[in-house]
């Protein structure tokens, strides 16, 4: 059953233009264009591409959490028959933690300094639901022993936490009013391996515990490979390629696709050599006229240079937007 659909979604950043005089905004930045995909009940979606490719733009969009400049431009963010990019702030306050929760990018550093870990967890419970504080002091020893900390530390402060404790709390507290949906953006960040190892174990147990739903963001490919069931490949702000996640990985079609592939180890073939990608991503202020990623493209052709490919189902459950594949 489909629990989020998310269809052709598109944020502008609104930058100033000094020569414009003070205070003008004259100049719309594409951070995200026509961005689509559904997300099943307890099932996980991987949301991979280079750094500044709109895929933390992408999860803040859908929440309406964009900073002062960003824009929603268009497209429809469906939960539970209601879309709501349509519903007002107040409206949309109660989705948020209750329904759709979310785990920020460097989340392990966003725990106030000067407050008990504990104290941190209860305040989302007792301003979203009607829960007392002896009631949500309760909740909060639940969610701790469900992440694999010592209820006990509750009374601690985030130093006292190592940094897989506290990515640990940010996730107890992201679970705390019971959502159906869990964003995770970049999870295990400046983790350890073995660390990392234990956080995508406990996403992957509370999803089969909870029957969670889950956007995993991140550039990790391996990472998705652990936990995802399908893949959204963005480049530019727009989408690549989107299918399952055993189809990405076997049979890519986006030529984008196929190098992140070749540009990641194989355990199975150590002695493979690994492919690095020629240039960087499209600054939001230069984006080519055509194809996001011809400038860096291995196989491009001259339509690539002027025309942007349209994302077109090749199969059931499979969307590639390249010129090559519609030919």
């Amino acid at each position: 059953m489909t629990i989020l659909e998310v269809r052709n979604l598109s944020v502008n950043y609104l930058i100033e233009d000094p020569s414009a005089g003070p205070g003008r905004r004259s100049t719309a930045l594409n951070a995200v264009e026509d961005v689509s995909f559904s997300l099943e009940q307890a099932r996980s979606l991987g949301l991979v591409g280079e750094s500044g490719c709109g895929k933390t733009t992408t999860m803040l969009g859908l929440l309406r959490l964009l900073p002062a400049e960003g824009r929603i431009v268009s497209g429809e963010v469906q939960y539970e028959d209601l879309d709501l990019l349509r519903i007002s702030e107040r409206e949309m306050r109660k989705y948020r933690w209750s329904k759709i929760s979310l785990v920020f990018q460097g989340a392990m550093n966003a725990l106030n300094p000067v407050r008990r870990v504990g104290d941190q967890i209860a305040e989302p419970i007792m301003l979203h639901t009607a829960a007392d504080k002896v009631s949500a002091n309760e909740r909060v020893r639940e969610l701790l022993e469900m992440v694999g900390i010592t209820p006990e530390m509750a009374r601690q402060y985030p130093h006292q936490y190592s940094g897989g404790m506290r990515q640990r709390a940010m996730i107890a507290m992201a679970l705390a009013c019971s959502p159906n949906i869990l964003i995770a953006d970049e999870p295990t960040t400046a983790l350890d391996v073995m660390i990392q190892a234990q956080i995508l174990d406990l996403l992957q147990n509370l999803q089969q515990e909870l029957e969670l739903s889950i956007i995993l963001v991140t550039h990790d490919l391996g990472v998705v490979a652990e936990i995802c069931d399908d893949v959204l490949v963005m480049y530019g702000g727009k989408t690549a390629e989107y299918a399952s996640v055993d189809v990405i990985y076997n049979e890519p079609l986006h030529p984008y696709a196929q190098r992140l592939l070749q540009a990641f180890p194989d355990v199975e073939q150590p002695a493979s050599t690994l492919t690095s990608i020629p240039g960087h991503p499209p600054p939001l202020d230069a984006l080519p006229p055509g194809c996001r990623f011809e400038p860096r493209c291995h196989c491009k052709e001259s339509i690539c240079a002027v025309e942007s490919p349209p994302l077109l189902a090749v199969k059931p459950g499979h969307y590639v937007a390249c010129h090559l594949v519609r030919g």
